[in-house]
This record gives C-alpha cells, sequence and structure tokens, in this order.
C-alpha cells in the first residue's frame, strides 16, 4: 500500500492539482478544507504526512499543528509568498518543512520525499508494470528477473518511477543523476534513455517530450 497523506488546504483549486499530482506519483490522498475537518481526519486515520495551510478556516494551521504535534506525523506547511512569520511559527511549532505558494509539483514531490525518508516512511521497492526495484539493494528486475543495469542506468530509472506521468527535462535529469556539477553534455540522458528502453522493452512506456525531455507513462 502506497503512503498516504493529508492535504489540509481551503482553496479547492491548490487542493485538486496537489492531489492529482501526488496520486500520479502514487500516494493516496485525503482532502480537508478547514482546520476542524483536518483534526478529525488525522484523528480518525493514520497519515504518513499532512501538507497544512496555515491560514485555513475554523481552525487554523497553527492550532491544527499544535494538535498534530503529539500524534508524531510529520508536516510540510503551507504558506504565502511573503509570509516570513508564518514559515517561522510553523517550524517553531514542530513542522518539518514549508512550501511558499505557488510551487512547483517537482518541487513539492522532492520535499515530501526527504520528509518521509527521514522519518524512515519512504517506500523502499518501486514497481510499475512487470519491473520492480528494490532502493536498498540496487536491484531491479523485470518479470522477476534480475536486469543488469549500470549505476547510472538504475539512478535514471528510480528518477522516472519516482516521477511517473511527469515530464521531465534533460537538465532535470543530469541535476537528480549526475549531480548539479557535472558539465556533460544532454546527450548524455538520450543514450542512458535508449539503454533503458531497450533493457526494459519500454519503447512505448518512455516517452520522448519534443524539446523537453522524457516522461515514463503509464
Amino acid at each position: 500500500m502506497g503512503r498516504t497523506i493529508l492535504i489540509v488546504e481551503d482553496d479547492i483549486h491548490i487542493s485538486k492539482m496537489i492531489k492529482m499530482n501526488l496520486n500520479i506519483v502514487g500516494y493516496e490522498t485525503e482532502e480537508a478544507y478547514d482546520g476542524l475537518t483536518g483534526l478529525d481526519a488525522v484523528r480518525q486515520r493514520k497519515f504518513d504526512l499532512v501538507l497544512l495551510d496555515a491560514m485555513i478556516p475554523g481552525l487554523d494551521g497553527f492550532a491544527l499543528m499544535e494538535k498534530i504535534r503529539p500524534l508524531g506525523i510529520p508536516v510540510i506547511f503551507l504558506t504565502a509568498k511573503n509570509a516570513v512569520t508564518d514559515k517561522v511559527n510553523g517550524l517553531k511549532l514542530g513542522a518539518d518543512d514549508y512550501m511558499v505558494k505557488p510551487f512547483e509539483a517537482i518541487e513539492l514531490l522532492a520535499r515530501i520525499e526527504t520528509v518521509l525518508r527521514r522519518y524512515g516512511k519512504e517506500e523502499n521497492v518501486l514497481a510499475f508494470q512487470d519491473v520492480r526495484v528494490s532502493l536498498d539493494k540496487r536491484e531491479a528486475t523485470l518479470y522477476g528477473s534480475p536486469v543488469d543495469l549500470t549505476p547510472k542506468e538504475f539512478d535514471l530509472l528510480v528518477v522516472l518511477l519516482k516521477n511517473k506521468n511527469i515530464a521531465l527535462s534533460r537538465e532535470q535529469f543530469l541535476d537528480k543523476v549526475w549531480g548539479a556539477d557535472y558539465y556533460g553534455e544532454t546527450r548524455t540522458v538520450d543514450m542512458h534513455i535508449k539503454s533503458l528502453r531497450k533493457k526494459l522493452n519500454w519503447q512505448e512506456q518512455i516517452k520522448t517530450i519534443y524539446k523537453i525531455g522524457y516522461r515514463l507513462e503509464d
């Protein structure tokens, strides 16, 4: 079963966008549009993480944070663009991180992954169709048989799996797999993608996004 995240956000459009992006990459989600509903949710169900807007009706984010803290659930605060005091107050109350709205989906996913890893809640096995990847063993299997991947191919595969249905640029792949200090050409990404397609028989699954990069699709 996937990790379960509670989204407490009174802006329905923002909440739905967050929910869609989390569901795409395999997280289970529940939404609450005010603090009291959010409080009921955490009391009735076990969540792996809470995304909490600071300014919500009924019971604001700071008051709700005080209720959540004894439960030991990691919290990422969502704050307005220039609300410095909200960030400080949220962190003082025990929030694990904060995001300033508006934010990119890929950044939110990265922050969530970091917090879950800190709490030991990160999934150690990733699966897609007939491919399974063990993060602990750094092993990939296809139809149950091991696939011989180079270290960079393995890292690239993990990035694709963790960002399923999200288009990433070649520069983003370079940053995530080869590191910010890598000065090679983006053609390196193309060569590794070509190899992964062949080894996993993923000619259709890894889509080329014109002038951007690649996306792993269901």
